[in-house]
């Protein structure tokens, strides 16, 4: 780097630090891990197994899958199931699951996913589960929580979460927003009577916010969410916007105090450069750091989409910055 880059770099920070969380200006998102191997993917999930390695698990095929050793060479790994289970088709005539979540909790791994078509909110969230966290090695337990044409939310897009003492899952897309519900740790499917706890939402039609994922930092929670239009190629909108809060069930909101229930939300990652449409996020530890995982469509391959990996690190005032 050259002294001009230096003290550039050194004067952007400054000003930045002097700005309340603003997001990430687009000429300083940094670009994500450079990797190699099997990159195409979609709505990723990963974690750090317990054996080594790292597997990623992601919307295509019977939920696809693929490994890496070192987090940097990836290779397709098969599908976490080797037919669909019968159920799916109440929701999915095609058997097509959507947007993983893998974590590891009870001695197991537990994978959780949705089924749904392109439109509606007749829509289910399923879980398995499997020793190993291997493609090939899953159990599936069935339905954890649906959604049906008369509710104002969309049972997709699951991700977990521990706190005080109870296990919750966040999810939702479109249909006002993201909800969360407090499952039954045991058999990992919503407790009887749950109720629906609304965290984020637009303000006007058609709610275009999805994908939720919440992680813990210090005393506060945050809540990351995709907003705005995927799965268009290079046409795609897609973006994470992220807020906080000192309770589980909310409320969420930005660095200027504005909750997400309004339409609030720092933006934390948008398209640059080659990498379109970031969205579809999640968040998993590795070696005691954090790192957002995400696809992002590919202008320099005809939209393919790929995986993003970036190491997140955490602000003096307890905001997300990526690396």
């Amino acid at each position: 780097m050259t002294l001009r880059r230096t003290l550039t770099a050194v004067a952007t920070a400054a000003v930045m630090a002097l700005l309340p969380n603003a997001a990430q200006a687009a000429e300083s998102y940094p670009d994500p891990r450079p990797i190699t191997g099997q990159q195409i993917i979609h709505d990723p999930t990963v974690i750090h197994l317990k054996s080594g390695g790292y597997v990623a698990y992601s919307t295509g095929g019977i939920i696809g899958a693929r490994l890496s050793k070192d987090g940097k060479q990836w290779d397709d790994s098969g599908n976490a199931f080797a037919e669909p289970p019968s159920w799916w088709y109440e929701y999915n005539n095609t058997g097509d699951p959507w947007a993983p979540d893998i974590s590891y909790r009870a001695g197991k791994y537990w994978l959780y996913y949705a089924v749904s078509s392109w439109g509606t909110n007749h829509s289910a969230i399923g879980v398995a589960t499997s020793s190993s966290g291997l493609p090939g090695t899953w159990t599936d337990h069935g339905k954890v929580f649906s959604s049906e044409r008369t509710d104002h939310w969309n049972a997709i897009d699951p991700a977990l979460i521990k706190a005080d003492g109870k296990l919750w899952m966040s999810f939702g897309s479109y249909w006002t927003g993201i909800r969360m519900v407090e499952l039954n740790p045991a058999t990992g499917k919503a407790v009887e009577d749950t109720t629906v706890h609304h965290l984020a939402t637009r303000p006007d039609v058609p709610y275009a916010v999805e994908g939720p994922y919440i992680v813990k930092h210090g005393r506060h929670y945050y809540l990351f969410a995709s907003y705005d239009a995927c799965c268009s190629g290079v046409n795609s909108t897609y973006k994470i916007k992220v807020g906080r809060s000192t309770d589980i069930k909310g409320p969420y909101v930005d660095s200027t105090g504005k909750p997400m229930l309004e339409g609030g939300g720092d933006l934390l990652l948008e398209g640059h450069g080659r990498f379109i449409g970031t969205g579809g996020q999640s968040v998993f530890k590795d070696k005691g750091e954090d790192w957002l995982a995400y696809h992002y469509y590919d202008a320099e391959d005809n939209g393919t989409p790929k995986l993003g990996l970036n190491r997140l690190g955490w602000s003096r005032d307890g905001w997300p910055v990526l690396k």
